[in-house]
């Protein structure tokens, strides 16, 4: 079942994690989905489910690999919850791809509303209808109402609500104590505050199956039909080396996508993680770097204090894939804070927010690009670059990245399913360097 709301901050990300954790806690394997090219919620998913929370994005891998990478994730579960994005019909720019309702309809799923109820009563109905009659492809199958202040308010919302013919499957009480922290990018990652995002799932886990039907819930997404896909795998390469990718992990750099560990094992790599806020080493053989997204603003002093792994990866000789987080890393300076030097370029906060879907074209060869190639990315940043060179990547409307013979590096974060070939050129290259001549 897919976790929908007519608009970001409703409240989809409470009920659907907490479903996800109340259905866990039935002793059910859960499967967890997002839809969108968000990292931050999967950290929480994968929590409550015990699983890794994994992206549904036609924009960044292409519409007919949704249904196999949700196979994939869903392997060997009873459940799978996938919570939507913004409002349900919102996709890119003025059409409805890469939206809930895409995703929903990729997958023939049934759709919950999340409704947040409060300041209105009878009115929830006459949202409901028009969000359930908008698009006759899309199946609401029930509604949870959420932020309900009293008895008579859940009452008056359930009468009407009958009246339009849509079951109300849960009705969730305003409750303070269930609230995350957020900060200028959304939610804290849970990686930075496992404790207390643990503590965090339990209680949405208490207060979903306390006021949510989780055996109507159940009954909905097993109305759904069967899904008529092949399970995505990565593409195996029979090697006999097995080159070390270091990636790059800990508080500072918590975004990845699950589906880019598995691409490069495939390839034949063996992935080893390192901390750059607390290894003074890499790992050792490590062979290439992957240094993904996160919140290195955040801890930017911390990164230039170890000094000895800076050094490091100034002088490494192997190929680095770097976005967002690991290109602000890799520049000279980040906030006047010492960086590692590979990049030519000053990064630094910014009041203004990047966000958006980028079609970008590829200006010259690096590690994981060829001159002329098109890939499909995202941006999401509150940080700018000045960089000394020409981009390596142009879209329409803007450029941005740095690349050469060793390093790939932009805002742009990429999902790998979509372009498997870059694992691929990546391994390939750390283990013969002139892979790249």
């Amino acid at each position: 079942m897919v976790i929908a709301a007519p608009s970001s901050g409703s409240g989809k990300t409470t009920v659907a994690t907490g479903l996800m954790a109340a259905l866990r806690g039935r002793g059910l394997k859960v499967s967890p989905h997002k839809v969108g090219p968000d990292y931050i919620d999967p950290g929480y998913h994968a929590l409550a489910t015990g699983r890794p929370g994994r992206n549904l994005d036609p924009w960044l891998v292409g519409e007919e690999r949704v249904g196999p990478l949700f196979r994939h994730g869903a392997a060997g579960c009873d459940v799978a919850v996938v919570e939507g994005v913004m409002g349900l019909f919102d996709g890119r720019g003025a059409t409805d791809f890469a939206s809930t309702a895409h995703v929903a309809r990729l997958l023939a799923a049934p759709v919950v509303l999340v409704v947040d109820a409060a300041r209105q009563s009878r009115s929830v109905a006459a949202v409901v209808h028009g969000f359930a009659t908008f698009d006759p492809r899309v199946r609401v199958g029930g509604v949870v109402l959420n932020r309900v202040g009293s008895d008579r308010h859940e009452e008056l919302c359930r009468a009407a609500l009958e009246a339009a013919g849509v079951p109300v499957l849960g009705a969730i009480r305003r409750d303070d104590g269930v609230a995350t922290p957020s900060r200028h990018l959304g939610l804290v990652p849970a990686a930075e505050r496992v404790s207390e995002a643990v503590a965090s799932v339990e209680r949405l886990a208490a207060l979903v199956a306390r006021s949510c039907d989780l055996d109507a819930l159940l009954r909905l997404a097993r109305s759904a039909p069967p899904l008529d896909a092949a399970p995505w795998t990565p593409p195996y390469a029979a090697v006999r080396e097995r080159p070390v990718v270091a990636v790059a992990s800990g508080a500072a750099f918590t975004f990845g996508y699950a589906e880019h560990v598995e691409l490069l094992r495939a390839a034949g790599a063996e992935v080893a993680v390192f901390d750059p806020l607390r290894d003074e080493r890499l790992p050792d053989g490590a062979a290439a770097l992957v240094i993904g997204g996160g919140f290195p603003e955040v801890y930017a002093a911390e990164l230039a204090a170890n000094a000895p792994l800076r050094e490091q990866v100034a002088a490494f000789p192997g190929p680095i894939a770097a976005e967002c987080a690991g290109l602000l890393y890799l520049c000279d300076e980040l906030d006047g804070q010492r960086m590692c030097g590979r990049v030519p370029g000053r990064a630094r906060m910014t009041s203004r927010l990047t966000l958006g879907y980028r079609d970008a074209v590829a200006l010259r060869r690096s590690p994981l690009t060829r001159a002329g190639e098109r890939l499909r990315g995202h941006e999401f940043h509150r940080t700018s670059v000045e960089y000394a060179g020409e981009p390596l990547f142009r879209w329409d409307g803007g450029a941005d990245g740095y690349g050469d013979a060793r390093v790939t590096a932009s805002y742009l974060h990429l999902h790998w399913a979509g372009a498997p070939g870059l694992a691929q050129r990546l391994v390939s290259s750390s283990r013969s360097p002139s892979v790249l001549r």
